[in-house]
């Protein structure tokens, strides 16, 4: 029975998709960061194990065998950080109202835009973190436990010098605010580069191990930025702020801004 089934074109077709689907998700998870070097270097140990099989040269295979499994071990202690952004993004849970084409709002929204504008106007660097699905309790520990209501004006006291917790992220939860002065992980992807600051790539890092949205105002030339997704967009206005955490909020919206590129 259990050979009737495998022999089955829909099982056939369900095989090719699920590995197809596999991936593409590998592709997409090593573009644009060193581990496409050791993609690069699978495939052709794979396609070396392959030529070996079919001239059968017993002794190179089985070299080529431990090669694998070394090559296993080294992707996994190497790329922890993409496969912990991997893992985040395929557990992410949306809510029950979802489903319904319901949108998700964004708690405090004129304090918050209030104290963004005022920070940047005052050339004031600020990291403040928007909690969606995804649980930042991790990084919510690195930080001061707040758990006060959203004001403009605590937020804009938080990020003047020489605040205590000026240096760190704001993270709001449950539409509170929940810590301060907190760490986040900066991004590892060659793509960036050094060009941006340590905010601009810890921002850019919690988004690409959770869904936050992340709110950057530069201290050095108070342009006002947004990470999500792993990608940034820069030199917004309050408008264009409130227009994309807009966009990013409506359940069912799939398409992502583009990123503006990084000068070096």
């Amino acid at each position: 029975m259990w050979e009737a089934i495998s022999q089955s074109p829909i099982i056939d077709v369900l095989d090719i998709v699920i590995v197809a689907w596999l991936l593409y998700r590998l592709l997409r998870l090593v573009r644009n960061t060193r581990a496409v070097q050791m993609v690069a270097g699978l495939a052709i140990l794979l396609v070396l194990s392959f030529l070996a099989s079919s001239l059968g040269m017993i002794v190179v295979g089985r070299i080529i065998a431990s090669l694998q499994t070394v090559w296993v071990v080294a992707f996994i202690i190497l790329f922890q950080p993409e496969l912990r952004s991997a893992l985040a993004n395929l557990g992410m849970q949306r809510r029950l109202h979802a489903l319904q084409g319901k949108t998700d709002e964004l708690p405090a929204e004129a304090e918050i835009m209030r104290a963004v504008e005022r920070l940047s106007r005052r050339g004031l660097g600020a990291l403040i973190v928007l909690e969606r699905e995804v649980g930042l309790e991790r990084w919510l520990k690195t930080g001061t436990r707040l758990d006060a209501d959203i004001n403009a004006a605590l937020l804009e006291t938080i990020f003047t010098v020489p605040a205590p917790l000026h240096d760190g992220a704001v993270i709001i939860r449950d539409g509170k605010l929940a810590a301060g002065g907190c760490t986040l992980p900066p991004t590892e992807s060659e793509k960036i580069g050094y060009a941006l600051g340590l905010r601009h790539r810890a921002a850019i890092g919690l988004s690409e191990v959770s869904d936050a949205i992340v709110i950057v105002v530069s201290e050095e030339t108070r342009a006002i930025s947004l990470a999500h997704d792993g990608e940034i967009r820069r030199g917004l206005s309050i408008e264009d702020l409130q227009t994309e955490i807009g966009r990013i909020l409506v359940v069912g919206e799939r398409k992502k801004p583009e990123p503006e590129p990084v000068k070096t």
